[in-house]
């Protein structure tokens, strides 16, 4: 009996590994996207802004991070041998992937303030449930925003409604919501992952 219950268990687990999303042709062993890396002027501002204005939890913190005499830095992350990550701290937000903060020093450091038109820029989104609360609450915190909520009523992405705003330091963000899902969804192959519906 103990056996069977063993070889059952073994069963179950093999079962949950091959339920994963399995692809011919991609990177071994991907489950999903983890986090997004993010580098920030000042570590304190930036998780005020992630857990007292957005309302996401701070995880953990470590650092620092250097290396005076080699390329340690160089070899990792591909920047200057001499740059320093002061300190990393992991948030998360609802249901979602993790936010991985940096703040670094390096000789060679810009400062880029990318539009999203730019080459290389990016967003964060970050799924509510009520786009004009959304807006009100952000304008009330004194947050800058931009042209919405702005219904999208027509083509793949119809149902969902969008509001663009930015962190103090200039990040991109986007506060997105499809309460009754979008209309790709209605012959779809493969659907979007659903922060409303997590498991799914």
């Amino acid at each position: 009996m103990k056996t069977m219950f063993a070889t059952s268990l073994r069963t179950l687990a093999a079962l949950a590994v091959l339920s994963g999303p399995v692809l011919a042709d991609g990177l071994p062993g991907l489950r999903g996207h983890d986090h997004t890396g993010v580098t920030v002027p000042d570590m304190k501002q930036a998780v005020d802004f992630f857990t007292g204005v957005l309302g996401c939890e701070k995880a953990m913190s470590f650092g620092p991070f250097a290396d005076d005499k080699g390329t340690f830095m160089t070899d990792l992350v591909g920047v200057d041998a001499k740059a320093v990550i002061h300190e990393i701290t992991l948030v998360r937000c609802g249901f979602g992937s993790n936010i991985e903060l940096f703040q670094y020093s390096a000789p060679d450091q810009r400062d880029l303030k990318a539009k999203n038109s730019d080459i290389g820029a990016f967003h964060i989104a970050l799924y509510v449930d009520d786009i004009a609360a959304a807006k009100a609450y952000l304008d009330g915190k004194g947050v800058a925003t931009r042209l919405g909520p702005l219904p999208i009523e027509q083509g793949p992405a119809a149902g969902q409604t969008i509001l663009y705003f930015q962190a103090p330091w200039g990040m991109q963000f986007e506060a997105i919501s499809y309460p009754e899902g979008m209309a790709y969804e209605k012959d779809a192959k493969t659907v979007l992952w659903d922060p409303k519906n997590p498991a799914k």
